[in-house]
């Protein structure tokens, strides 16, 4: 066994940095994190390649001296903390004195700084963590700190960074978390030389998140205020209209005394407040600030300080539950107001409207200017186009499935056009199924030769939608509807960056997007299948599964999946009522299908109980053998 010995400095501080540096956003939270701790109003971030090849985080704040800067790149100097117990009463934002020695010994580092009173300031140059030079230098006061060739001295660790468009998203979505978390600092933000963002400060949150996020989702936020002064909380910020969802948590932030911090208690506490406000399986988008007593809340249990752990989390939940719960119903009963004083209605009766202050809604209402492609409505069996403005139709009648599972159906198609023509003139005799009835608008009660099938209609709609979607896109007789007046919109730079590297599936999927200047697109076309209100939402819902699953894989066959799953949501039902001839239709369009037994997602469309496990359950047979 070798030797047991202390480890050289420098190797101390690139083990180190294996927890605070994970990649090149980690470098720049550290820095920003200090520029506010040094109580900057201006913050610039530069970055080039993803921040692998060059990062620089300049600021007017206090500064610091020339020996104080050689100091703050030993390991554990910090300004910030001087016992133990300062931890329990944290007021700053980098406080481990870890974090410029640990990039330092990764990278080629450059410390520039000056602080009030001195008359020049000083420049340290570190690479590989070895000191190369400290000098004189002019600059302004404030601290200016670059950092180049990240993990040059650790090429293992920059194996497993990813490419440059990703890292330049994650950290260009970290800036602009410490802009909304600080409205009243300026922030500047360049790529490769180009300008990402640049916003002055703001006197209101509303502004800073039109500028940083977009005018169209500041204009779906209301805001937010209360304050239990015996808990020692309050809670501010903007939270989304009821009806108001997003596919993913992304446009959820949270801050807790100005923190960034990914917090299940206060995500689900928000979750729970939307509850029947909007559809299952969706997020609110909301930016929620939560202030406490220090000692209250741990900021110090994880190592780059995402996690929060709080220490009444009973009461902290139930606080954020009520405010937002409060202010959703105050905003519905406003809503409700206004409806009826723009029609010339009689007013509520006062039950009435107490019921809806003090009760959890159990449906999702849609106040004015909400989210259109959110309300759950049915689909329409056979999808016909739309009466939306100038509609035109590129590619020739579409197919469907062709693989058929029944016999009748498969004599059929030899004798007959196309399957989709077929199946609109099909009866139920062809397989055999009878209508019977419909329950509750979601079941489909049938009588055939075998016994008594329910028919779940969601499943087995999406089931039809799905298969006649891929067919179409292998097929590439996807139709498609021209908009008269092309959609703008607007996307953060990682999902800009996805819609750049998928064009050819949008396209294949007839979606014509256009770039239209930096992280803004311009939409033109849409399928067939797709109500214009709801196609910036499902483009956006469409980004986020793509995040999520990764790059679409090489297999063409396979891109469509994405698509037609999404497609066949319950957030993008057609608001078409089934009528009778429909249902009647359905179970021939069903068996159509190569996979009829289940939907996309692997649940049954149908149910049958045979005649022979009735009679069982009945006591038939056994009332016959009496008889005899």
């Amino acid at each position: 066994m070798s030797a047991i010995r202390i480890l050289p400095d420098r190797v101390a501080n690139q083990i180190a940095a294996g927890e605070v540096i994970e990649r090149p956003v980690a470098v720049i939270k550290e820095l920003v994190e200090n520029s506010i701790d040094a109580e900057a109003s201006r913050i610039e971030i530069e970055f080039r390649n993803g921040g692998k090849a060059y990062m620089r985080v300049s600021d007017n704040g206090k500064g610091m001296h020339p020996d104080e800067a050689l100091l703050a790149l030993e390991r554990h100097a910090t300004s910030k903390i001087r016992e133990a117990s300062d931890l329990d009463s944290i007021l700053s934002f980098g406080f481990r004195g870890e974090a410029l020695p640990s990039i330092a010994s990764v990278s080629k580092f450059t410390l520039r700084t000056r602080a009030e009173g001195s008359e020049h300031g000083v420049e340290i140059v570190i690479n590989g963590g070895k000191l190369l030079s400290k000098k004189e230098c002019g600059m302004p006061v404030g601290t200016v700190i670059e950092v180049a060739h990240l993990f040059n001295s650790v090429p293992a660790r920059r194996k497993f960074l990813k490419t440059d468009p990703t890292e330049s998203a994650h950290i260009t979505y970290t800036c602009r978390l410490f802009a909304v978390a600080h409205p009243q600092l300026a922030f500047r933000v360049l790529e490769n030389g180009r300008s990402v963002f640049n916003s002055p400060a703001c006197s209101e949150l509303q502004e800073r998140i039109g500028e940083i996020w977009g005018r169209s989702l500041a204009d779906d936020l209301i805001p937010v205020t209360a304050e239990d002064p015996q808990l020692g909380l309050k809670l501010t910020g903007l939270t989304a209209k009821p009806g108001i969802g997003r596919s993913t948590r992304r446009e959820l932030v949270t801050l807790v005394n100005r923190r960034p911090v990914d917090s299940r208690l206060f995500s689900y506490a928000v979750f729970d407040a939307y509850h029947g406000r909007i559809q299952k399986g969706r997020y609110p988008p909301a930016f929620l600030f939560l202030s406490m007593q220090s000692d209250a809340v741990d900021v110090n249990v994880h190592p780059a300080k995402r996690e929060v752990r709080f220490r009444n989390e009973a009461s902290i939940r139930r606080f954020i539950l009520s405010c937002i719960n409060s202010h959703l119903n105050d905003y519905t009963m406003q809503s409700v107001a206004q409806h009826q004083s723009a029609t010339s209605a009689e007013p509520l009766p006062s039950s009435v409207r107490s019921e809806i202050a003090t009760s959890k809604p159990t449906a999702s209402p849609l106040p004015p200017n909400g989210d259109k492609a959110s309300t759950a409505t049915p689909v329409d069996p056979i999808p016909r186009p739309k009466p939306i403005s100038a509609v035109r139709q590129v590619k020739t009648t579409k197919s469907a499935p062709s693989i058929v599972t029944s016999p009748a159906l498969s004599a059929a198609k030899k004798a007959s056009p196309p399957v989709q023509q077929a199946v609109a003139t099909a009866k139920p005799a062809d397989i055999g199924w009878q209508f019977i009835h419909c329950f509750q608008k979601r079941y489909a009660l049938y009588a055939t030769p075998r016994g008594l099938v329910m028919l779940y209609l969601r499943h087995a709609e999406q089931r039809i939608q799905f298969e006649r979607i891929g067919q179409n896109y292998t097929d590439n007789k996807v139709l498609t509807q021209q908009l008269l007046v092309p959609h703008p919109i607007e996307l953060d730079p990682l999902h800009a960056a996805l819609v750049e590297q998928h064009r050819d599936l949008f396209r294949g999927q007839g979606f014509e997007i256009e770039a239209f200047g930096r992280n803004f697109f311009r939409l033109s076309a849409i399928p067939e299948w797709l109500n214009e209100a709801q196609a910036e939402q499902f483009i956006r819902d469409l980004i986020d599964q793509l995040r999520i699953s990764g790059a679409v894989k090489a297999n063409k066959l396979s891109n469509w999946h994405i698509v037609a799953k999404l497609a066949v949501q319950s957030s993008y039902r057609r608001n078409q009522s089934r009528s009778t001839e429909e249902l009647q239709r359905l179970p021939t369009q069903l068996f159509g299908c190569e996979v009829p037994h289940s939907s996309p997602f692997g649940k049954p469309t149908f149910s049958e109980i045979d005649w022979a496990e009735w009679e069982r359950r009945l006591g038939v047979k056994a009332e016959h053998q009496s008889t005899r």
